[in-house]
């Protein structure tokens, strides 16, 4: 806290005066509640919703709404909420963000607002990290809301669309970011009205609001179709990857050496710059790569293809860590592990190529890269709800970004009782080895006194190695990672217990709460050892945030070597320099203000750079949503039904239009028009118009051809409609045609849109602004499948014959999405009992295991 917050009080400590006398009120209410029988209670529903139709506000009715569901928690499922989570309902309720520590009871803070906001009937989604919170949460929560006559639905992955839109048509859905987002795009692909399953955006809760908004936001969802492009390139590149040998150059890369014309001395045949996780060929990689592929100039557009897959390949062999960001299924599967939660992402693929350059080095089947059907971000997906609202117990680091992008400020609440956790200064080592020894060390320590320990890392390969050394020292203990997913809530829920020692790969996001037993209070309450620190200032809070729930017992403490990644990339010289004048020995730890407030600095300054990544796509992307806002809408308006006519006619018009002003200048003479050009192209979409004589041309101005032209083309049209019997046969056609043609031109007009923004960057080598002439190129092509979606559906509906039978019909079929999260979350538990290599087999035979079925 700073000294002005010491002084006039925190932003949250402001508005939390203002939220306490209405806590207050609620709390009044709460003996009028308990006075009420179950019908009473319930009927209450019925009352606020004809209040609100008669004028009052959701405002209005909070206090004694609030009091209603509070009443109605207790009888349906024996929990009352504390006031520290009235204030956290209340802070929902306005569209902000509630930071809670973990352990406070987020999840029934939600059934507050979800309530009051429910009662306006236009649908209240509650937006959880995945599929098996989502179902806890809509089994759990939806007692209170079901016990209070409202209708709770759940989406959930496998779901048909049936289940969907009954699920959205409830008056709260349980639903998790991703489905929520997919059916979206999905709802905006349908050709028919019936098919759609969501129902509007309203008011959204979003769980875990951080890792929605920020973590999950670096990366677009994407409905992807099959693509025909071969896969035989990246094996080529993987190949010569190889082969390349990795230099460095003498001083960093960037765009602006190049603009300056400064020369940078380079050696091997390419550089890898790890902080901006970029790989560049040299000069004599570039030569090496021609010689490969016989080609005599990497740089000409023909070679782009090429060009672009020796660096994936690169990328792939010297970004990419196996074990690390992905790992490789026994199937021969390359599966994504999420950085943040240490979870493997199940038919997630990285986009642009890489997915298939990862496969090529690890030597297994290379898919088909696919085509982008549909695609929005989570910034634009979220921004399109009246009203949105999160809550998690780490979001103030991040408070700049959410009032930037998402316009929502963070109150902190304070907790139900004091936290008693104690959080130790960083513990600092010269070298990784000397680290892990000092965590096994003091993980010895706190197990001989029947502490609980829980040791998080950063990945899979810590984990294990720590595994190991544990195993040697005889301690016994469990390992949550990517790997074993599917056991984790019920090793989490175990974590507290006396004497337990658990290694997890981040426990961002978990949501499960780990309960001390008392011998573990009374050993001190959980130890959470940190073994890096994370880029991200909250991942580690997250971590911290497991010990010390409701006032319990515990403490934190990180370890850090000079060797870690962030001290390597990010000011280890100075740190080393600090090492080596205070004389540390081998082995010895440090505790010093200085090196915490540089690892501090270290990751502001890279929460500031991922903070301009996802600036930097949200600022793209908004030249994608203001086009995708005119598709989208223009697609509504042919599944509600309406009539089309206008919109031809204004098609005809414009494109008559451009075509005058293409053959003939307004400012020539009527002698040197190409009448002759303009009759051919009008005749190639337009076949009834009738083109004016040249004697009815001779004294004509542009305006007046134009003029004439247009009048000719509605004559057509209507000619062409008197060949129907039934205007509305015609109608429909017109739907029909019109969807085709957008659909067929939006599709490709996202994949051109992704092409563009891929080679925008070099822009700035000619000292432009990429996003600049990224907006600029992107109107022009906006306007250019905006004149194509309208010639195709004046040739097509000028062509169409009576007798032809027209359906609507799917352009492109989805083959899958780059978030597919098919593998269901849902803790499973061991049905039988683990069978260990010593114990007499089952089977009978009267040998150990692993001597009679174990061997197979």
């Amino acid at each position: 806290m700073g000294l002005m917050d010491k002084i006039f009080g925190t932003h949250s400590q402001h508005e939390l005066k203002r939220i306490y006398p209405i806590v207050d009120r609620i709390e009044a209410l709460e003996p009028e509640m308990k006075a009420l029988s179950d019908a009473e209670l319930k009927d209450k529903t019925r009352e606020f919703k004809e209040r609100l139709k008669e004028g009052e506000t959701l405002d209005d009715i909070l206090p004694e709404a609030y009091a209603v569901v509070r009443e109605g928690a207790y009888r349906s499922m024996g929990m009352r909420h504390y006031r520290v989570q009235l204030i956290g309902g209340i802070i929902l309720h306005q569209g902000r963000i509630a930071e809670m520590r973990t352990g406070e009871g987020k999840t029934l803070v939600s059934t507050l607002p979800a309530y009051l906001n429910a009662l306006e009937e236009k649908g209240v989604h509650i937006v959880t990290v995945n599929d098996y919170l989502a179902k806890r949460d809509a089994e759990w929560m939806g007692k209170v809301h079901e016990f209070l006559g409202l209708t709770v639905g759940v989406v959930l992955n496998d779901m048909d669309n049936d289940e969907r839109r009954a699920a959205y048509n409830c008056d709260i859905t349980y639903v998790t970011n991703n489905e929520l987002g997919f059916d979206y795009l999905r709802d905006n692909m349908v050709i028919y009205k019936e098919q759609l399953v969501q129902r509007g955006l309203n008011f959204a809760v979003i769980d875990e609001v951080d890792s929605v908004l920020i973590d999950e936001a670096r990366t677009p969802l994407i409905i992807s179709g099959q693509s025909n492009k071969s896969t035989k390139l990246y094996e080529a590149c993987d190949i010569l990857a190889r082969q390349l040998e990795r230099g460095e150059a003498s001083g960093e890369f960037s765009k602006i050496n190049a603009i300056m014309g400064e020369d940078i001395e380079e050696s091997g045949d390419f550089i890898v710059n790890e902080k901006e996780k970029v790989v560049n060929l040299t000069e004599d990689g570039v030569k090496k790569v021609e010689n490969f592929f016989h080609i005599e100039n990497l740089a000409d557009p023909e070679n782009l293809e090429i060009q672009h897959n020796i660096i994936l390949a690169l990328r792939a062999h010297n970004l990419m860590f196996r074990d690390q960001d992905y790992v490789v299924t026994q199937e021969g599967e390359v599966m994504i592990v999420d950085e943040f939660t240490g979870r493997i992402m199940p038919g997630r693929r990285y986009s642009d190529g890489l997915h298939q350059a990862i496969e090529a080095k690890e030597h297994v089947k290379v898919r088909r890269e696919s085509k982008t059907l549909a695609t929005i971000t989570f910034q634009n997906l979220f921004n399109k709800y009246e009203k949105k609202s999160g809550m998690t117990g780490t979001a103030l680091t991040e408070e700049k970004e959410f009032r930037d992008i998402y316009g929502m400020d963070v109150v902190e609440i304070p907790t139900n009782r004091p936290v008693q956790r104690k959080d130790l200064e960083d513990a600092v080592y010269k070298t990784k080895q000397e680290k892990y020894h000092a965590v096994v060390e003091a993980v010895k320590e706190a197990h001989a006194m029947g502490q609980p320990v829980l040791v998080g890392t950063i990945t899979i390969e810590v984990s294990e190695l720590l595994s190991k050394m544990l195993k040697k020292e005889g301690i016994q203990h469990k390992v949550l990672n990517a790997k074993y997913h599917e056991l984790e809530a019920e090793i989490v829920a175990d974590a507290g217990q006396h004497g337990a020692v658990t290694i997890a790969t981040n426990m961002a996001g978990r949501g499960t709460d780990i309960k001390l037993d008392d011998a573990a209070r009374e050993a001190g309450g959980l130890k959470i050892i940190g073994t890096e620190r994370h880029e991200s200032r909250r991942i580690d809070n997250q971590l911290r945030g497991r010990s010390g729930r409701q006032g319990d017992p515990g403490e934190s403490r990180f370890y850090i070597s000079l060797e870690d990644d962030l001290m390597r990339l990010f000011g280890s010289e100075r740190l080393m320099s600090v090492f080596n004048t205070l004389g540390v020995e081998d082995g010895e730890q440090i505790e010093h203000k200085m090196l915490s407030s540089a690892i501090e600095k270290a990751q502001k300054k890279i929460e500031g750079n991922n903070f301009g990544i996802r600036k930097n796509l949200l600022e793209y992307d908004q030249v994608m949503n203001e086009q995708r806002e005119i598709i989208y809408e223009e697609r509504r308006r042919v599944l509600d039904g309406e009539s089309m006519r206008d919109t031809i006619y204004n098609m005809m018009t414009e494109y008559v239009e451009n075509m005058t002003d293409r053959f003939a200048a307004p400012d020539a003479d009527s002698e040197e028009w190409d009448l002759a050009g303009l009759e051919l192209t009008l005749h190639g979409e337009i076949p009834m118009l009738k083109m004016p004589d040249a004697e009815e041309v001779k004294d004509m101005r542009q305006k007046e051809l134009k003029h004439t032209l247009k009048e000719r083309a509605v004559k057509a049209y209507e000619e062409k409609e008197a060949e129907f019997p039934e205007a509305e046969q015609l109608r429909e056609m017109e739907r029909v045609v019109l969807l085709k043609a957008i659909d067929t031109r939006w599709m490709d007009h996202i994949d051109d849109m992704d092409q563009l923004r891929q080679g925008i960057g070099l822009q700035a080598y000619g000292q432009r602004d990429p996003l600049v002439e990224y907006k600029m190129m992107g109107y022009d092509m906006f306007g250019e499948m905006t004149n194509s979606i309208a010639e195709t559906t004046i040739r097509t509906l000028f062509h169409i014959r009576i007798e032809q039978k027209v359906e609507r019909e799917q352009v492109a079929q989805a083959t899958g999405t780059n978030k597919d999260d098919s593998a269901s979350h849902t803790p499973k538990k061991r049905e039988e009992k683990k069978v260990y290599p010593n114990d007499p087999c089952p089977c009978g035979s009267g040998k150990k295991y692993k001597q009679c079925c174990g061997r197979k």
